[in-house]
C-alpha cells in the first residue's frame, strides 16, 4: 500500500499559478503510474492528468498547454504545476498511485481555489 500527501493547494486569482506536490511513500514509487483527480462542489471526481513510470504524460483537454505533471523518482514526488488557472479549476485536487499489480491509493486531497 503506497501512503500519498498531497500539498500546495490554495486560494489564487485567476490567471494565477499553484504547483501542487504529491509525496509518496511504502511502495517503489519509480514503478508506479502517478495521476491527478479533482472533484468539484457536486461533481463526480475527473480526471486531470497522468504519468507513466517513463515520464509520458496524459491531459484532460480543459488542461492541456495549462498543466504540467511531472515526477522526480528520486523524491518519490508528483508534481502539477498549474498556470492560467481559471475559476472553473476550483475542486480538491487528489494524487492516485497506480502500482504494477494495479492496485490504487489515493491522497487526502488539497483544495484548490480560483477566485478574485
Amino acid at each position: 500500500q503506497v501512503q500519498l500527501v498531497e500539498s500546495g493547494g490554495g486560494l489564487v486569482q485567476p490567471g494565477g499559478s499553484l504547483r501542487l506536490s504529491c509525496s509518496a511513500s511504502g511502495s517503489i514509487f519509480s514503478r508506479n503510474v502517478m495521476g491527478w483527480y479533482r472533484q468539484a462542489p457536486g461533481k463526480e471526481r475527473e480526471f486531470v492528468a497522468t504519468i507513466s513510470r517513463g515520464g509520458i504524460a496524459n491531459y484532460v483537454d480543459s488542461v492541456k498547454g495549462r498543466f504540467t505533471i511531472s515526477r522526480d523518482n528520486a523524491k518519490n514526488t508528483v508534481y502539477l504545476q498549474m498556470n492560467s488557472l481559471k475559476p472553473e479549476d476550483t475542486a480538491v485536487y487528489y494524487c492516485r498511485s497506480t502500482a504494477t499489480n494495479g492496485l490504487q491509493s489515493w491522497g487526502q486531497g488539497t483544495q484548490v481555489i480560483v477566485s478574485s
